[in-house]
């Protein structure tokens, strides 16, 4: 009977304790408190590649742009081991082996802002005479002569090459309504002349042609044509 209530008794404190365990959990879970997750925005340093944009001026000469910025440009000479230049503001800041090593680089150090920054150009105004130079200066690699009405090849008139409010153009003399033919630079014009088929004209683009724009080849030619319009007419 005694050993009964001693089991009893255990029992009863061995609930109590538990009661009291259970309770001071409750009240700790109760009153802990689960900090709220967030969000946080991670704003990349890299600026996307797209942004990018090459500009062939030539076969050695490429522009690149961000919208309508330049960025930088590669450039060539005719060094042996590494021709091929990165400039920004006209200075020479790397040098690779191939054009595609540049264009990485350019790539590279733009997305993470460590290109520098190219400074905008004043386009300076173009003078008459330095227009002539410029064009004279692309006719004589050609060997072609600048006469009063155009460039010449030989006897052969080419056409004009000119430059108005900045922008150059060209005149073919083979085109039929004499248009000027927008171009970026005075090597441009005179390399579309020097592209010209020296092919002679036929007797009806002479005869269609204004009297004041022949040439003293072209009249020539028109009086050997002359008899043989004369026969026509007789047989008509």
């Amino acid at each position: 009977m005694a050993s009964h209530n001693v089991n009893q008794y255990t029992n009863q404190k061995a609930i109590a304790v538990s009661a009291k365990l259970c309770d001071r959990l409750y009240h700790l879970i109760e009153g802990f408190k689960i900090m709220p997750q967030t969000t946080t925005t991670v704003t990349s340093c890299v600026k996307p590649v797209e942004e990018l944009r090459s500009v062939e001026i030539s076969f050695e000469d490429h522009e690149f742009y961000a919208g309508q910025k330049l960025v930088a440009s590669i450039t060539h000479d005719d060094d042996l081991t590494q021709p091929w230049i990165v400039m920004v503001n006209a200075e020479e800041i790397h040098r690779a082996n191939t054009f595609k090593r540049c264009h990485s680089y350019i790539t590279w150090h733009y997305q993470r802002g460590t290109l520098p920054i190219q400074e905008e150009e004043t386009p300076a105004a173009t003078t008459g005479n330095e227009i002539m130079v410029q064009i004279a200066d692309e006719c004589e690699k050609y060997g072609f002569e600048i006469l009063n009405d155009g460039i010449y090849d030989h006897d052969r008139k080419l056409g004009e090459v000119g430059c108005t409010n900045s922008r150059w153009w060209v005149i073919r003399a083979t085109s039929v309504h004499q248009q000027k033919v927008p171009c970026d630079s005075a090597r441009e014009a005179v390399w579309v002349l020097s592209m010209v088929e020296l092919t002679q004209p036929s007797r009806e683009e002479l005869l269609n042609k204004p009297f004041d724009e022949l040439t003293p080849q072209e009249w020539e030619r028109l009086r050997e044509y002359q008899p043989l319009i004369e026969r026509e007419l007789v047989a008509a």
